[in-house]
């Protein structure tokens, strides 16, 4: 932790990694918080979310800070553990790390390699879509008029737009989400996309939902894993290492490590065996 296998500077060598893995740590709890809508909150609100998160230009300069720090961070950390092990490549004749090292501790490459690949196949999995997809849904809802259901498109301004007048009344979606006045070529309205159906729909699939509830379990025990040695790295690293401050310290990366991955857990599990689609 105390060096770094990507930047010469002797500061970026001690700090490099632990100031991005604590980066990393308020991304999650932030992205923590916006996920916990899906339990606590309704589709509109939760698309409403994600509108301000993608195009908010705070929030997106953030985005590309973040997207930087995992890229560094685990680059770095993969080439630190290569690094490492050229230095000794012949082992001690008596070795038992479990004696002073959690299994954590000497697996943080192996953990940070799948934690990668989870986030991979997550931004592949919603991200992208909701980013590039051109069958990205957009938000509806049905309503009781006059004791018939009729569908709505959400519009951001609040309003709503029959789904049957589009493309027969004179309105067409353009842009993905841009409802226009087609004769006057006129944006009069915009949609939601529906992050939330998708969300819903990929824990809830007959044939894979269940094994993607299982499979995002899985990462976040082993983020938590990762977690629970990286914290209590990272503040070291930084040289907060004061004998008054230590248990605490110790103790609220414990419960962050355990805490945010089991409430991230909890989402999927929700989804697919409570929540009403």
């Amino acid at each position: 932790m105390a060096k770094s296998a990507l930047l010469k500077s002797s500061l970026a060598k001690k700090y490099w990694m632990a100031l991005t893995g604590l980066f990393l740590c308020l991304f999650l709890a932030g992205h923590l918080a916006g996920n916990l809508q899906l339990i606590f909150s309704d589709a509109l609100q939760f698309n409403q979310y994600a509108v301000f998160m993608t195009t908010n230009p705070a929030v997106k300069l953030l985005s590309y800070v973040t997207y930087i720090s995992i890229l560094f961070h685990a680059v770095d950390g993969i080439l630190l553990t290569i690094q490492n092990r050229a230095a000794r490549p012949v082992g001690y004749a008596k070795n038992n790390p479990a004696a002073n090292s959690s299994w954590a501790s000497r697996n943080m490459a192996l953990l940070g390699t799948l934690i990668l690949v989870f986030i991979v196949t997550h931004m592949v999995s919603f991200w992208a879509v909701m980013h590039f997809d051109d069958k990205m849904p957009l938000q509806t809802i049905s309503i009781d008029m006059q004791g018939q259901k009729q569908d709505f498109y959400v519009t951001t301004d609040g309003g709503y737009i029959p789904v049957d007048q589009v493309n027969e009344s004179g309105l067409v979606i353009k842009n993905r989400t841009e409802f226009f006045d087609a004769t006057a070529n006129i944006k009069v309205k915009e949609g939601y996309k529906d992050l939330h159906k998708i969300t819903v729909a990929f824990f809830q699939d007959a044939q894979t939902g269940l094994i993607a509830t299982i499979l995002y379990v899985i990462a976040m025990i082993v983020l938590s894993f990762h977690l629970m040695h990286g914290l209590a790295s990272a503040f070291q690293s930084m040289g907060v290492n004061y004998p008054k401050y230590n248990p605490i310290i110790k103790g609220f990366g414990k419960g962050f490590a355990i805490i945010v991955p089991l409430l991230f857990a909890i989402i999927p599990i929700y989804i697919h065996f409570f929540l009403k689609a």
